[in-house]
Protein backbone atom coordinates (compact mmCIF):
# COMPACT_ATOMS: atom_id res chain seq x y z
CA UNK A 1 0.00 0.00 0.00
CA UNK A 2 1.15 3.01 -0.46
CA UNK A 3 2.05 5.61 1.96
CA UNK A 4 5.50 6.37 4.19
CA UNK A 5 8.33 4.15 2.28
CA UNK A 6 9.53 1.53 4.75
CA UNK A 7 12.53 1.52 4.03
CA UNK A 8 15.60 4.42 4.41
CA UNK A 9 18.28 5.72 1.29
CA UNK A 10 20.66 2.68 1.33
CA UNK A 11 18.69 -0.34 2.33
CA UNK A 12 17.65 -2.90 0.51
CA UNK A 13 15.21 -2.91 -2.26
CA UNK A 14 16.56 0.76 -3.27
CA UNK A 15 13.81 2.34 -3.48
CA UNK A 16 14.48 5.50 -2.05
CA UNK A 17 18.52 5.20 -4.03
CA UNK A 18 21.66 3.28 -3.47
CA UNK A 19 23.51 5.07 -1.13
CA UNK A 20 22.12 6.32 2.55
CA UNK A 21 23.33 10.06 1.37
CA UNK A 22 23.11 10.12 -1.98
CA UNK A 23 24.13 13.82 -2.82
CA UNK A 24 24.77 14.98 0.23
CA UNK A 25 27.86 13.16 0.24
CA UNK A 26 28.87 13.14 -3.85
CA UNK A 27 27.17 15.06 -6.63
CA UNK A 28 25.88 12.80 -9.67
CA UNK A 29 28.68 12.68 -12.57
CA UNK A 30 27.77 15.49 -14.93
CA UNK A 31 28.34 13.80 -18.35
CA UNK A 32 28.04 15.62 -21.39
CA UNK A 33 27.35 13.42 -24.33
CA UNK A 34 29.49 14.64 -26.97
CA UNK A 35 30.95 13.78 -30.48
CA UNK A 36 31.39 14.80 -34.20
CA UNK A 37 33.74 14.75 -37.33
CA UNK A 38 37.14 13.84 -36.68
CA UNK A 39 38.96 12.70 -33.70
CA UNK A 40 40.85 16.51 -33.20
CA UNK A 41 37.60 18.13 -33.24
CA UNK A 42 36.42 15.98 -31.03
CA UNK A 43 38.88 16.19 -28.51
CA UNK A 44 38.61 19.43 -28.61
CA UNK A 45 35.15 19.66 -27.69
CA UNK A 46 35.77 17.58 -24.82
CA UNK A 47 38.48 19.73 -23.26
CA UNK A 48 36.11 22.80 -23.60
CA UNK A 49 33.35 20.63 -21.53
CA UNK A 50 35.45 19.57 -19.45
CA UNK A 51 36.79 23.15 -18.45
CA UNK A 52 33.12 24.22 -17.85
CA UNK A 53 32.73 21.51 -15.65
CA UNK A 54 31.90 18.60 -17.09
CA UNK A 55 32.98 15.76 -13.97
CA UNK A 56 32.64 12.71 -16.93
CA UNK A 57 33.08 12.24 -20.37
CA UNK A 58 30.83 10.63 -22.49
CA UNK A 59 31.73 9.99 -26.67
CA UNK A 60 28.76 9.88 -29.44
CA UNK A 61 30.60 7.66 -32.00
CA UNK A 62 29.51 8.09 -36.12
CA UNK A 63 27.09 5.52 -37.53
CA UNK A 64 29.69 3.98 -39.43
CA UNK A 65 31.87 3.30 -36.71
CA UNK A 66 28.82 2.02 -34.84
CA UNK A 67 28.10 -0.65 -37.99
CA UNK A 68 31.48 -1.70 -37.79
CA UNK A 69 32.58 0.05 -41.21
CA UNK A 70 35.62 2.07 -41.71
CA UNK A 71 35.32 5.45 -43.39
CA UNK A 72 36.01 4.16 -47.00
CA UNK A 73 32.87 1.29 -46.95
CA UNK A 74 30.84 2.84 -49.62
CA UNK A 75 28.14 2.52 -47.55
CA UNK A 76 29.54 5.03 -44.99
CA UNK A 77 29.76 7.85 -47.75
CA UNK A 78 27.54 10.57 -46.27
CA UNK A 79 27.90 9.29 -42.88
CA UNK A 80 31.30 9.97 -41.87
CA UNK A 81 31.52 11.99 -38.35
CA UNK A 82 27.96 12.91 -38.62
CA UNK A 83 26.15 11.83 -35.78
CA UNK A 84 29.42 11.18 -33.68
CA UNK A 85 33.16 10.79 -34.39
CA UNK A 86 34.30 8.28 -36.59
CA UNK A 87 37.43 6.21 -35.20
CA UNK A 88 38.72 3.86 -37.84
CA UNK A 89 41.80 2.63 -36.02
CA UNK A 90 44.23 3.09 -32.89
CA UNK A 91 45.54 5.95 -34.27
CA UNK A 92 42.00 7.79 -34.21
CA UNK A 93 41.47 6.99 -30.59
CA UNK A 94 45.04 8.36 -29.69
CA UNK A 95 43.96 11.52 -31.16
CA UNK A 96 40.26 11.78 -29.23
CA UNK A 97 42.13 11.47 -26.15
CA UNK A 98 45.07 13.19 -26.53
CA UNK A 99 46.28 15.14 -23.56
CA UNK A 100 43.38 13.34 -21.59
CA UNK A 101 45.19 11.82 -18.39
CA UNK A 102 42.54 8.33 -18.86
CA UNK A 103 42.91 8.13 -14.98
CA UNK A 104 41.40 11.61 -14.32
CA UNK A 105 38.32 11.44 -15.81
CA UNK A 106 35.71 8.33 -15.82
CA UNK A 107 35.13 7.74 -19.83
CA UNK A 108 31.44 6.68 -21.39
CA UNK A 109 31.73 5.13 -24.71
CA UNK A 110 27.79 5.05 -26.51
CA UNK A 111 28.80 1.78 -28.72
CA UNK A 112 27.52 -1.46 -29.16
CA UNK A 113 28.45 -3.83 -32.16
CA UNK A 114 31.65 -2.92 -32.06
CA UNK A 115 32.10 -1.94 -28.25
CA UNK A 116 34.95 -4.60 -27.77
CA UNK A 117 36.64 -3.51 -30.27
CA UNK A 118 36.51 0.06 -29.10
CA UNK A 119 37.03 -0.37 -25.39
CA UNK A 120 40.20 -2.24 -26.92
CA UNK A 121 41.51 1.46 -27.94
CA UNK A 122 40.64 2.72 -24.91
CA UNK A 123 42.86 0.92 -23.10
CA UNK A 124 45.92 0.50 -25.65
CA UNK A 125 45.67 4.34 -25.22
CA UNK A 126 46.11 3.98 -21.71
CA UNK A 127 48.78 1.45 -21.77
CA UNK A 128 50.73 3.95 -23.86
CA UNK A 129 50.01 6.75 -21.34
CA UNK A 130 51.55 4.43 -18.43
CA UNK A 131 48.19 4.25 -16.92
CA UNK A 132 47.07 0.73 -15.24
CA UNK A 133 44.60 -0.85 -16.74
CA UNK A 134 43.34 -1.64 -13.25
CA UNK A 135 42.94 2.39 -13.06
CA UNK A 136 40.31 2.97 -15.28
CA UNK A 137 36.98 3.94 -14.53
CA UNK A 138 34.14 4.23 -17.15
CA UNK A 139 31.53 1.99 -19.57
CA UNK A 140 30.82 1.03 -22.82
CA UNK A 141 27.30 0.50 -23.83
CA UNK A 142 27.67 -3.15 -25.03
CA UNK A 143 24.10 -3.76 -24.72
CA UNK A 144 23.46 -5.28 -28.44
CA UNK A 145 19.77 -6.39 -27.03
CA UNK A 146 17.97 -2.80 -27.67
CA UNK A 147 19.45 -2.21 -31.01
CA UNK A 148 17.12 -5.51 -32.28
CA UNK A 149 14.26 -3.65 -30.26
CA UNK A 150 14.92 0.25 -31.07
CA UNK A 151 17.83 1.14 -32.88
CA UNK A 152 19.10 -1.35 -35.58
CA UNK A 153 22.49 -0.90 -35.37
CA UNK A 154 23.54 -4.56 -35.19
CA UNK A 155 25.84 -6.25 -37.25
CA UNK A 156 25.40 -10.04 -35.96
CA UNK A 157 22.92 -12.63 -35.18
CA UNK A 158 21.44 -12.18 -31.34
CA UNK A 159 23.02 -15.32 -30.09
CA UNK A 160 26.59 -14.46 -31.37
CA UNK A 161 26.40 -10.74 -30.81
CA UNK A 162 25.99 -11.99 -26.53
CA UNK A 163 28.90 -14.35 -27.15
CA UNK A 164 31.19 -11.52 -27.87
CA UNK A 165 29.24 -9.75 -24.73
CA UNK A 166 29.91 -12.32 -22.51
CA UNK A 167 33.75 -12.94 -23.33
CA UNK A 168 34.26 -8.94 -22.85
CA UNK A 169 32.30 -9.85 -19.25
CA UNK A 170 35.04 -12.52 -18.35
CA UNK A 171 38.31 -10.78 -20.07
CA UNK A 172 37.11 -7.35 -18.21
CA UNK A 173 36.76 -8.97 -14.58
CA UNK A 174 40.49 -9.40 -14.75
CA UNK A 175 42.10 -6.64 -16.61
CA UNK A 176 39.68 -3.44 -16.00
CA UNK A 177 38.11 -4.46 -12.96
CA UNK A 178 36.25 -0.77 -12.44
CA UNK A 179 34.92 -1.19 -15.82
CA UNK A 180 31.38 -1.03 -16.14
CA UNK A 181 31.59 -4.00 -18.84
CA UNK A 182 27.72 -2.92 -19.75
CA UNK A 183 25.47 -0.23 -20.17
CA UNK A 184 21.50 -1.93 -20.36
CA UNK A 185 19.94 0.71 -21.88
CA UNK A 186 16.35 1.78 -21.26
CA UNK A 187 16.67 5.00 -23.17
CA UNK A 188 16.77 3.95 -26.84
CA UNK A 189 13.55 1.79 -25.89
CA UNK A 190 11.68 4.96 -24.68
CA UNK A 191 12.83 7.53 -27.92
CA UNK A 192 11.02 4.91 -29.86
CA UNK A 193 7.89 5.27 -27.92
CA UNK A 194 7.74 3.14 -25.28
CA UNK A 195 5.83 3.99 -21.80
CA UNK A 196 7.51 4.38 -18.67
CA UNK A 197 6.66 0.74 -17.67
CA UNK A 198 8.04 -0.90 -20.73
CA UNK A 199 10.98 0.94 -20.67
CA UNK A 200 11.72 -0.50 -16.92
CA UNK A 201 10.04 -3.65 -18.23
CA UNK A 202 12.52 -4.63 -21.48
CA UNK A 203 15.45 -3.00 -19.74
CA UNK A 204 15.50 -5.31 -17.39
CA UNK A 205 14.06 -8.57 -19.19
CA UNK A 206 17.46 -7.58 -20.92
CA UNK A 207 19.50 -7.31 -17.81
CA UNK A 208 18.50 -11.21 -17.03
CA UNK A 209 19.12 -12.14 -20.47
CA UNK A 210 22.73 -10.97 -20.31
CA UNK A 211 22.67 -12.29 -16.52
CA UNK A 212 22.00 -15.72 -17.82
CA UNK A 213 24.05 -15.70 -20.84
CA UNK A 214 27.19 -15.11 -18.28
CA UNK A 215 26.30 -17.80 -16.13
CA UNK A 216 25.77 -19.86 -18.68
CA UNK A 217 29.82 -18.82 -20.08
CA UNK A 218 30.73 -20.26 -16.83
CA UNK A 219 31.05 -16.79 -14.23
CA UNK A 220 29.71 -16.84 -11.28
CA UNK A 221 27.19 -13.94 -10.23
CA UNK A 222 28.77 -12.07 -8.22
CA UNK A 223 32.07 -11.82 -10.32
CA UNK A 224 30.32 -10.00 -12.76
CA UNK A 225 27.39 -8.48 -11.27
CA UNK A 226 29.36 -4.88 -9.52
CA UNK A 227 29.94 -4.36 -13.11
CA UNK A 228 26.17 -4.29 -14.23
CA UNK A 229 25.00 -0.08 -15.09
CA UNK A 230 21.46 0.55 -16.43
CA UNK A 231 20.51 3.88 -18.75
CA UNK A 232 17.48 5.44 -19.00
CA UNK A 233 15.33 8.54 -20.37
CA UNK A 234 14.04 11.13 -18.44
CA UNK A 235 10.64 11.99 -20.12
CA UNK A 236 8.15 14.93 -20.09
CA UNK A 237 5.50 13.24 -16.84
CA UNK A 238 7.39 14.67 -13.87
CA UNK A 239 6.27 12.87 -11.32
CA UNK A 240 5.93 9.16 -13.37
CA UNK A 241 9.35 10.06 -13.90
CA UNK A 242 11.01 10.16 -10.55
CA UNK A 243 8.43 7.03 -9.76
CA UNK A 244 10.27 5.41 -12.67
CA UNK A 245 13.37 5.22 -11.33
CA UNK A 246 12.58 4.30 -7.92
CA UNK A 247 10.46 1.39 -9.51
CA UNK A 248 13.12 -0.09 -11.46
CA UNK A 249 15.78 0.18 -8.45
CA UNK A 250 13.08 -1.55 -6.38
CA UNK A 251 12.50 -4.35 -9.27
CA UNK A 252 15.95 -4.86 -10.23
CA UNK A 253 16.92 -5.48 -6.24
CA UNK A 254 14.18 -8.08 -5.74
CA UNK A 255 15.41 -9.79 -9.38
CA UNK A 256 19.17 -9.62 -8.43
CA UNK A 257 18.20 -10.92 -5.16
CA UNK A 258 15.19 -13.49 -5.54
CA UNK A 259 16.15 -14.85 -8.76
CA UNK A 260 19.77 -14.97 -8.91
CA UNK A 261 20.66 -15.23 -4.98
CA UNK A 262 23.17 -11.97 -5.68
CA UNK A 263 24.47 -9.76 -2.91
CA UNK A 264 25.03 -7.10 -5.58
CA UNK A 265 21.69 -5.78 -5.48
CA UNK A 266 22.02 -2.10 -6.43
CA UNK A 267 21.15 -0.45 -9.96
CA UNK A 268 23.29 1.76 -10.81
CA UNK A 269 22.74 4.07 -13.86
CA UNK A 270 22.88 7.05 -16.20
CA UNK A 271 20.07 9.38 -17.05
CA UNK A 272 19.99 11.54 -20.59
CA UNK A 273 17.03 13.59 -20.62
CA UNK A 274 14.69 12.95 -23.51
CA UNK A 275 15.84 13.57 -27.14
CA UNK A 276 12.38 12.92 -28.59
CA UNK A 277 10.90 15.52 -26.59
CA UNK A 278 12.85 18.21 -28.52
CA UNK A 279 10.96 20.31 -30.51
CA UNK A 280 12.47 22.29 -34.11
CA UNK A 281 9.90 25.02 -33.62
CA UNK A 282 10.36 27.47 -30.81
CA UNK A 283 13.30 25.79 -29.61
CA UNK A 284 14.48 28.30 -26.61
CA UNK A 285 11.21 26.27 -24.70
CA UNK A 286 13.24 22.96 -25.31
CA UNK A 287 15.56 24.50 -22.19
CA UNK A 288 12.50 24.53 -19.91
CA UNK A 289 11.84 20.44 -21.25
CA UNK A 290 15.24 19.58 -20.68
CA UNK A 291 15.09 21.23 -16.83
CA UNK A 292 12.33 19.76 -15.49
CA UNK A 293 13.35 16.43 -17.27
CA UNK A 294 16.81 17.13 -15.53
CA UNK A 295 15.12 17.33 -12.37
CA UNK A 296 12.85 14.55 -12.32
CA UNK A 297 16.42 12.37 -13.05
CA UNK A 298 18.25 14.33 -9.68
CA UNK A 299 14.75 13.38 -8.10
CA UNK A 300 15.09 10.10 -9.28
CA UNK A 301 18.43 9.14 -7.82
CA UNK A 302 20.53 9.23 -10.72
CA UNK A 303 23.80 8.91 -10.70
CA UNK A 304 25.02 10.51 -13.76
CA UNK A 305 23.30 13.16 -16.05
CA UNK A 306 23.24 13.95 -19.45
CA UNK A 307 21.20 17.47 -20.27
CA UNK A 308 20.09 17.93 -24.04
CA UNK A 309 20.96 20.56 -25.98
CA UNK A 310 18.06 23.01 -27.08
CA UNK A 311 19.25 22.99 -31.03
CA UNK A 312 19.63 19.28 -30.87
CA UNK A 313 16.06 19.26 -32.87
CA UNK A 314 18.22 21.37 -35.63
CA UNK A 315 21.60 19.68 -35.86
CA UNK A 316 24.29 18.73 -33.03
CA UNK A 317 24.86 21.19 -30.14
CA UNK A 318 27.12 24.44 -30.44
CA UNK A 319 29.49 25.40 -28.08
CA UNK A 320 26.96 27.91 -26.47
CA UNK A 321 23.57 25.25 -26.53
CA UNK A 322 26.31 22.68 -25.08
CA UNK A 323 27.49 25.20 -22.39
CA UNK A 324 24.35 26.35 -21.00
CA UNK A 325 22.76 22.33 -20.42
CA UNK A 326 25.43 21.55 -18.65
CA UNK A 327 24.87 24.87 -16.37
CA UNK A 328 21.45 23.56 -16.19
CA UNK A 329 22.77 20.48 -14.05
CA UNK A 330 24.76 23.10 -12.32
CA UNK A 331 21.72 24.99 -11.43
CA UNK A 332 19.61 22.19 -10.11
CA UNK A 333 23.24 20.48 -8.34
CA UNK A 334 24.07 23.92 -6.33
CA UNK A 335 21.39 26.10 -6.34
CA UNK A 336 17.96 24.47 -6.37
CA UNK A 337 18.60 22.63 -2.75
CA UNK A 338 17.15 19.42 -3.84
CA UNK A 339 20.71 18.05 -3.64
CA UNK A 340 20.55 18.32 -0.15
CA UNK A 341 17.87 15.60 0.12
CA UNK A 342 17.50 11.70 -0.50
CA UNK A 343 14.61 10.97 -1.91
CA UNK A 344 12.94 13.82 -1.62
CA UNK A 345 9.44 12.65 -2.55
CA UNK A 346 9.86 9.44 -0.28
CA UNK A 347 6.20 9.53 1.56
CA UNK A 348 4.74 11.64 -1.37
CA UNK A 349 1.38 9.74 -1.87
CA UNK A 350 1.29 10.43 -5.31
CA UNK A 351 5.11 9.19 -6.22
CA UNK A 352 4.97 6.37 -3.94
CA UNK A 353 1.33 5.10 -5.81
CA UNK A 354 3.04 5.49 -8.94
CA UNK A 355 6.78 3.62 -7.91
CA UNK A 356 4.21 0.75 -7.08
CA UNK A 357 1.71 1.02 -10.45
CA UNK A 358 5.05 1.39 -12.54
CA UNK A 359 6.86 -1.79 -10.09
CA UNK A 360 3.43 -4.16 -10.99
CA UNK A 361 3.15 -2.92 -14.45
CA UNK A 362 6.63 -3.96 -15.42
CA UNK A 363 6.79 -7.03 -13.43
CA UNK A 364 4.06 -7.91 -15.83
CA UNK A 365 5.43 -7.74 -19.13
CA UNK A 366 8.90 -9.45 -17.62
CA UNK A 367 6.51 -12.36 -16.42
CA UNK A 368 5.01 -12.14 -20.37
CA UNK A 369 8.49 -12.31 -22.36
CA UNK A 370 9.71 -15.19 -19.48
CA UNK A 371 6.96 -17.30 -20.82
CA UNK A 372 8.38 -16.42 -24.29
CA UNK A 373 11.44 -17.85 -23.28
CA UNK A 374 13.07 -14.63 -22.39
CA UNK A 375 14.25 -11.69 -23.96
CA UNK A 376 16.57 -12.99 -26.90
CA UNK A 377 13.52 -15.18 -27.93
CA UNK A 378 11.02 -12.47 -27.45
CA UNK A 379 12.65 -10.23 -29.84
CA UNK A 380 12.76 -13.07 -32.22
CA UNK A 381 9.58 -12.65 -32.67
CA UNK A 382 8.99 -9.60 -32.45
CA UNK A 383 7.27 -9.33 -29.11
CA UNK A 384 8.86 -5.87 -27.54
CA UNK A 385 9.29 -4.38 -31.41
CA UNK A 386 5.37 -4.69 -31.57
CA UNK A 387 4.49 -3.25 -27.86
CA UNK A 388 6.69 -0.22 -28.46
CA UNK A 389 5.42 0.29 -31.91
CA UNK A 390 1.48 0.26 -30.50
CA UNK A 391 2.19 2.80 -28.34
CA UNK A 392 4.04 5.02 -30.37
CA UNK A 393 1.27 5.13 -32.13
CA UNK A 394 -0.82 5.76 -29.70
CA UNK A 395 0.96 8.62 -28.21
CA UNK A 396 0.99 10.22 -32.25
CA UNK A 397 -2.52 10.02 -31.82
CA UNK A 398 -3.30 11.69 -28.94
CA UNK A 399 -0.51 14.59 -30.58
CA UNK A 400 -2.38 14.87 -34.07
CA UNK A 401 -5.81 14.46 -31.96
CA UNK A 402 -4.85 17.60 -29.61
CA UNK A 403 -5.19 15.41 -26.72
CA UNK A 404 -1.75 15.69 -25.98
CA UNK A 405 -0.28 18.76 -26.00
CA UNK A 406 3.28 19.60 -27.22
CA UNK A 407 4.05 23.70 -26.87
CA UNK A 408 4.59 25.55 -29.61
CA UNK A 409 3.68 22.90 -31.88
CA UNK A 410 0.03 21.78 -31.17
CA UNK A 411 -0.95 24.75 -28.93
CA UNK A 412 0.71 28.22 -28.47
CA UNK A 413 2.74 27.72 -31.87
CA UNK A 414 4.07 30.68 -33.57
CA UNK A 415 4.69 31.63 -37.02
CA UNK A 416 8.03 33.24 -36.26
CA UNK A 417 10.91 31.71 -36.59
CA UNK A 418 13.57 31.17 -34.33
CA UNK A 419 16.94 32.49 -35.56
CA UNK A 420 19.30 30.63 -33.82
CA UNK A 421 22.98 29.47 -34.55
CA UNK A 422 23.28 25.69 -36.25
CA UNK A 423 25.98 24.19 -36.19
CA UNK A 424 27.20 22.51 -39.18
CA UNK A 425 30.06 19.32 -39.69
CA UNK A 426 32.92 20.31 -41.97
CA UNK A 427 31.89 18.01 -45.30
CA UNK A 428 35.69 18.02 -45.92
CA UNK A 429 36.07 15.82 -43.22
CA UNK A 430 34.78 12.32 -45.04
CA UNK A 431 37.88 12.81 -47.55
CA UNK A 432 40.43 13.72 -44.91
CA UNK A 433 38.92 10.64 -42.99
CA UNK A 434 39.41 8.08 -45.73
CA UNK A 435 42.78 9.52 -47.02
CA UNK A 436 44.23 8.91 -43.35
CA UNK A 437 42.78 5.27 -43.60
CA UNK A 438 44.94 4.66 -46.96
CA UNK A 439 47.89 5.84 -45.13
CA UNK A 440 47.31 3.86 -41.88
CA UNK A 441 46.99 0.55 -43.98
CA UNK A 442 50.03 2.02 -46.26
CA UNK A 443 52.34 2.44 -43.24
CA UNK A 444 51.54 -0.68 -41.21
CA UNK A 445 53.08 -4.05 -40.99
CA UNK A 446 50.96 -6.15 -43.34
CA UNK A 447 52.23 -9.61 -41.90
CA UNK A 448 51.69 -8.24 -38.89
CA UNK A 449 47.90 -7.20 -38.94
CA UNK A 450 47.14 -9.93 -41.22
CA UNK A 451 48.37 -12.71 -38.74
CA UNK A 452 46.50 -10.93 -35.52
CA UNK A 453 43.09 -11.07 -38.24
CA UNK A 454 43.69 -14.55 -38.91
CA UNK A 455 43.93 -15.05 -34.80
CA UNK A 456 41.12 -13.46 -34.22
CA UNK A 457 39.07 -15.31 -36.65
CA UNK A 458 40.16 -18.63 -35.28
CA UNK A 459 39.33 -17.48 -31.68
CA UNK A 460 35.72 -17.22 -33.10
CA UNK A 461 35.70 -20.11 -35.12
CA UNK A 462 37.31 -22.24 -31.50
CA UNK A 463 35.37 -20.70 -29.43
CA UNK A 464 37.89 -19.25 -27.09
CA UNK A 465 37.65 -15.81 -25.47
CA UNK A 466 37.75 -13.21 -28.44
CA UNK A 467 39.03 -10.02 -26.66
CA UNK A 468 42.67 -10.84 -26.38
CA UNK A 469 42.92 -11.24 -30.23
CA UNK A 470 40.82 -8.16 -30.65
CA UNK A 471 43.43 -6.30 -28.08
CA UNK A 472 46.30 -7.49 -30.44
CA UNK A 473 44.68 -6.58 -33.52
CA UNK A 474 43.95 -3.19 -32.50
CA UNK A 475 47.18 -3.02 -31.57
CA UNK A 476 48.58 -4.25 -34.75
CA UNK A 477 46.52 -1.39 -36.46
CA UNK A 478 44.01 -3.66 -37.75
CA UNK A 479 41.04 -1.11 -38.36
CA UNK A 480 37.23 -1.14 -36.83
CA UNK A 481 35.94 -2.37 -39.82
CA UNK A 482 38.64 -5.48 -40.34
CA UNK A 483 37.91 -6.40 -36.51
CA UNK A 484 34.13 -6.47 -37.23
CA UNK A 485 34.62 -8.58 -40.33
CA UNK A 486 36.95 -11.16 -38.62
CA UNK A 487 34.02 -11.63 -35.97
CA UNK A 488 31.39 -12.56 -37.56
CA UNK A 489 30.17 -15.93 -36.95
CA UNK A 490 31.68 -18.68 -39.03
Amino acid sequence: MAGMPSENPGQFPYTRGIYPDMYRKRLWTMRQYAGFGSAEESNRRYKFLLEQGNTGLSVAFDLPTQMGMDADHPLAAGEVGRTGVSICSLRDMELLLDGIRLDTVSTSMTINSTASTLLAYYVLVADRQGVPRTRLNGTVQNDILKEYIARGTQIYPPRHSMRIITDLFAWARLETPEWNTISISGYHIREAGSTAAQEIAFTLANAIAYIDAALAAGLKIDDFAPRLSFFFNAHNDFLEEVAKFRAARRLYARIMRERFGSSHCQLRFHTQTAGSTLQARQPEVNVVRTALQAMAAVLGGTQSLHTNSMDEAIGLPTESAATLALRTQQVIAYESGVSAHADPFGGSYVVEALTDTLEAEARAYIDRIDALGGAVAAIEEGFQQNEIHNAAYRYQRAVESGEQVVVGVNRFSSAEKAAIPVFRVDSAIEAQQVERLRELRASRSVAGSAAALAALRAAVGEGGNVMPRIVDAAKALCTTGEIAEALRPQ
